[in-house]
């Protein structure tokens, strides 16, 4: 059975970010059909409330938030189900650009999550099935074995019923840029009660 989605803790309605960040955005990342997805570091806050990290792939990303798909078991759900907020920071060091995203999180629908799904290389959509602890014991040949046995008799999957998505809306999303000629520099957009306010800040 698939675990059933629950409602936003957060109390207000967040609108969807202005349009300059939203150009920003899609300046910044790649279009939703690109299959080479962003690898971002998420971070939520634990059961004791000190903080935690881990790496996650953007799955896709509209004007209400940003996209992330993992395994309902893990320790990351169980934080953001208790307490539904998180921080996402994306790194392009090539292009000397970064972009930390802070806000409220709720869970994705299923049809988002299906398509979240179909759009995983074969490889993610086999590790979505496989990544668990009963594999985790099996010994390195074991891992091995079985990841081979699952992928011939199933070639084409669907999400396993663990598989699950997270929407996290901004309230605040920080645009740094650095340059070999110059200073560093921050552009932020912030909700506030009045709306989304933009501030040029140190970098």
């Amino acid at each position: 059975m698939r675990t059933p989605p629950v409602p936003s803790t957060v109390g207000a309605v967040i609108p969807q970010v202005p349009d300059e960040t939203w150009q920003l955005l899609q300046d910044w990342l790649p279009d939703n059909t690109d299959p080479d997805r962003p690898v971002m570091t998420l971070a939520t806050v634990d059961e004791s409330g000190d903080p935690d990290a881990r790496s996650v792939l953007l799955s896709e990303y509209d004007r209400t938030g940003l996209y992330l798909h993992t395994d309902a078991r893990t320790r990351k759900v169980a934080q953001l189900d208790a307490r539904p907020v998180a921080a996402l920071v994306l790194r392009w060091p090539e292009a000397m650009r970064q972009l930390v995203v802070r806000g409220a999180v709720e869970r994705a629908d299923r049809a988002e999550s299906d398509r979240a799904f179909a759009d995983r290389s074969a490889y993610l959509q086999r590790l979505a099935w496989l990544n668990t602890p009963e594999v985790a014991q099996l010994t390195p040949e074991g891992r091995r074995t079985t990841w081979a046995d699952f992928g011939a008799i199933h070639p084409v999957l669907d999400p396993p019923d663990t598989w699950i998505g997270y929407r996290v809306r901004p309230t605040s999303l920080t645009f740094w840029t650095g340059a070999a000629d110059s200073v560093s520099h921050r552009r932020e957009y912030r909700l506030d009660a009045s709306g989304w306010r933009r501030s040029e800040l140190p970098g």
